[in-house]
């Protein structure tokens, strides 16, 4: 044999497509989709025991196949949830676009026009998280009743802010990062100034991030418990405290308050499929080059 006819007859051997071995990727992916089906199913089981009678929320072993009932609902929205969820929402979206407008330029002025002790100033912002609510509450609320803003919404809307202005600023930070400096120099020689650079040339980049901050604050806004009960009666309310009103000493109440979970749930839900594109591109932003 030739060593052509040799070559010849290695090439198929030599060219035949080579098997990789997807044991671990494969592995990984079913580990991935039981973790999600496990932070899911308490989400799915609240939704579920919403449509039960109270006598079949707690019976054991549980009550799987049964026929819905919309009578916790009508009890939910007949007890009056809607000023609650009014109280929400509006604290919710005046807070997280306070939070927006008083953490866009923090996070400009510590990333793209860094300031004297950049860090020091971080460290402050982040620092601010580490104490406890509880621990702060008792002078929050002497400072409050004696201002007379109890049971106030605006109040509300100003801790709020607070609480979540230094999660934006080291979020968006993050994002300014990812600008080209060249961009700003290329507009400051077209003679730009430096509100028009960031309004015009940064803002419309970092728009995904800024969708997910603003989601993540309305979030943490939304589910806020502590404040809210402490700090608030009957005008100012919102729906975290709503809930709480169902939890009785007396008698069944488990499908009746999984019925206001998912009614308190479903906005921020909806809000959240509806901005999954930009939450998506804002989380992921920077992370491939």
């Amino acid at each position: 044999m030739t060593a052509v006819d040799e070559r010849t007859t290695a090439t198929p051997a030599a060219t035949a497509p080579r098997r990789t071995s997807r044991g671990p990727g494969a592995l990984l992916s079913v580990l991935a989709w039981i973790v999600g089906l496990g932070f899911f199913f308490p989400v799915l089981w609240m939704v579920m025991t919403a449509f039960k009678t109270e006598a079949q929320a707690v019976t054991i072993p549980p009550t799987v196949f049964f026929v819905p009932t919309f009578d916790n609902f009508a009890e939910v929205f007949g007890g009056g949830v809607g000023p609650y969820l009014l109280n929400s929402l509006f604290a919710t979206v005046a807070s997280t676009v306070l939070v927006l407008l008083l953490g866009t330029p923090a996070a400009f002025a510590l990333s793209l026009r860094p300031v004297k002790k950049t860090q020091d100033v971080l460290f402050f912002f982040i620092s601010t998280k580490m104490l406890p609510v509880v621990a702060a509450i008792v002078p929050i609320y002497v400072v409050v009743n004696y201002l007379g803003a109890l049971d106030n919404i605006w109040t509300l809307i100003v801790l709020y802010t607070a609480m979540n202005l230094p999660i934006a600023v080291w979020m968006m930070r993050s994002f300014f990062l990812e600008v080209p400096k060249e961009l700003l120099e290329a507009a400051s020689m077209d003679g730009a100034s430096l509100w028009r650079s960031l309004r015009e040339v940064v803002l419309p980049i970092i728009s995904p991030g800024m969708a997910a901050t603003a989601l993540i604050c309305s979030i943490f806004a939304w589910n806020e418990f502590f404040f809210a009960v402490n700090l608030t009666a009957s005008r100012a309310a919102t729906v975290p405290v709503y809930l709480v009103g169902f939890i009785t000493s007396e008698g069944l109440y488990f499908a009746s308050l999984c019925a206001a979970a998912t009614v308190a749930a479903l906005p921020v839900v909806i809000a959240g499929w509806i901005a999954q594109n930009k939450l998506v591109q804002g989380l992921s932003f920077g992370a491939v080059k």
